[in-house]
């Protein structure tokens, strides 16, 4: 059976996010599935991961605002930017007695706002067609051009000095290690990442967030489907518009619609985005309403031959 959706999935430690989708494949026995961002193996929580034409909604789920809750140790720098890594340098214990959770608590909430991130050599970027990794595990580092990340909250949870566990909200392409590192350089006494939770990608929490051997369990319940959000759902702050039998026709071959191919007349806004059903409330897409043209224009299509 093909699905078509989102499954918010829990990612347990020691998965890579590439593990997670092979591991769906084989569960759910289909093979058009991606996943919406790499999460670090040793991190956890969620990774919603596309199914059939749900896949349309990657890179957009990509693009969303991120939450986690971050463990900060102070006083080491490793080679990965985390504690799974060769430690390089310790602080001194002079220096983190010095600190104070004021003092510590200031340099941390500088973070908020806009700054530019060099991204760490132990990541999946690409320099040369060859992953940052690679070239680490090669023992060769190579110069990182700063991108520009967005730190949208940043709030302390619990400080045990040299340990501070804070919830972090940023934007897409934010290394939360390297936050970690770039808040001990600025502090002068090095931190890494002890540990790493993602609470939330957009709308998907992880409260409701399922593990691999829950979704297995599901499936042979024959109830998989009731954890599969439809990719309309994603777009639920767009009105919804019904079209008639001639208008069925024209967006099923994902053509413009015209006014006249509605159910009932509507007004719109120029440049609005709405979501398209028949009169059975089958969902075929994401149009957008051009005024010159008096009609609505597919922006995306989700309609499978299969429906």
């Amino acid at each position: 059976m093909e699905y078509n959706g989102i499954i918010n999935v829990y990612k347990e430690r020691g998965y890579t996010s590439h593990d997670v989708v092979a591991r769906l494949r084989g569960i759910l026995k289909m093979k058009k599935i991606g996943h919406t961002g790499t999460l670090d193996p040793e991190a956890v929580g969620v990774l919603p991961v596309c199914l059939g034409s749900g896949t349309k909604l990657c890179g957009m789920l990509t693009d969303w605002d991120k939450e986690y809750i971050a463990v900060l140790r102070l006083g080491v720098v490793t080679d990965t930017q985390d504690m799974t890594g060769q430690i390089l340098e310790r602080c001194g214990e002079e220096r983190l007695a010095a600190l104070t959770g004021d003092g510590v608590r200031e340099t941390i909430l500088r973070f908020v706002g806009n700054y530019d991130q060099v991204p760490p050599m132990y990541s999946a970027l690409k320099v040369d067609g060859k992953k940052l990794y690679e070239l680490a595990r090669a023992g060769r580092e190579v110069e990182r051009s700063p991108r520009r990340v967005r730190i949208g909250e940043i709030e302390i949870l619990e400080e045990t000095l040299p340990l501070v566990r804070m919830r972090v909200v940023c934007s897409k392409g934010t290394y939360i290690r390297t936050l970690c590192h770039d808040i001990g350089q600025r502090l002068g006494c090095g931190g890494a990442m002890e540990s790493l939770t993602r609470s939330r990608v957009g709308v998907f929490g992880i409260g409701e967030a399922m593990t691999l051997a829950q979704l297995e369990q599901l499936r042979d319940e024959d109830k998989i489907s009731d954890v599969i959000i439809p990719p309309d759902r994603i777009f639920a702050g767009d009105r919804a518009v019904v079209v008639n039998e001639q208008g069925r026709r024209m967006a099923r071959n994902g053509n413009r619609l015209t006014e006249a191919q509605l159910a009932r007349r509507m007004q719109f806004a120029d440049g609005e985005q709405v979501r398209i059903y028949d009169g059975d409330g089958r969902f075929y897409g994401i149009y957008g309403y051009e005024q010159a043209a008096r009609s609505l224009q597919p922006v995306r299509m989700f309609l499978t031959h299969e429906e």
